[in-house]
C-alpha cells in the first residue's frame, strides 16, 4: 500500500570508492612489511678478527662510608679513620696490584667530609681513578 501517489523513491546505490580506499591501504601495508621481511632473512657471513681477551680484571677496591663516619675497605673495617689510617689501609688492600679503581660507597647520611676524606686518602696513596657508587631511586 502507497498512500504517497506521487513521490517517486531513488533508487539506492552501493558507493565503492571508501572500499577501494580501504583496500589500497591494506595492499600499501602490506607491500611495505612484505619488503622489511626479506631483508631481515638475509644470510650474511660477518667477518672475523683475532682479538685477545685481556688476561688480568681490573683491580677495584670498594671503600664504604657509614652514617656514623666509620670506614669499610672490601667488607674490612678500618680502626683508623684518619686520613692516614685510610691511605695505609688502601694500600694493604691493593697490595701488589698497580692502578685500582677506587669506588666510594657513601650513605645518603654521611657527611660530606667522611667522603673528602677518602678523596684525600686516595690522593695521598697515589691513586687517581676515584668513582662513586649509586643507586636508581625506586618509582622513577
Amino acid at each position: 500500500m502507497n498512500f504517497q501517489r506521487g513521490k517517486k523513491h531513488e533508487d539506492l546505490e552501493m558507493n565503492l570508492v571508501p572500499l577501494i580506499d580501504v583496500l589500497l591501504v591494506i595492499i600499501i601495508f602490506l607491500v611495505v612489511s612484505a619488503t622489511f621481511s626479506r631483508v631481515t632473512e638475509l644470510q650474511i657471513n660477518l667477518p672475523t678478527a683475532e682479538a685477545e681477551t685481556p688476561q688480568d680484571k681490573p683491580l677495584v677496591i670498594n671503600v664504604g662510608v657509614k652514617e656514623a663516619g666509620h670506614y669499610v675497605i672490601n667488607n674490612k673495617d678500618i680502626s683508623d679513620g684518619s686520613v692516614a689510617g685510610i691511605a695505609d689501609a688502601m694500600k694493604k688492600a691493593v697490595g701488589d696490584g698497580k692502578d685500582p679503581t677506587i669506588i666510594i660507597s657513601a650513605d645518603a647520611k654521611s657527611t660530606h667530609q667522611a667522603v673528602v676524606n677518602v678523596m684525600e686518602a686516595a690522593r695521598q696513596a697515589g691513586y687517581s681513578q676515584i668513582t662513586f657508587a649509586t643507586q636508581a631511586r625506586s618509582g622513577s
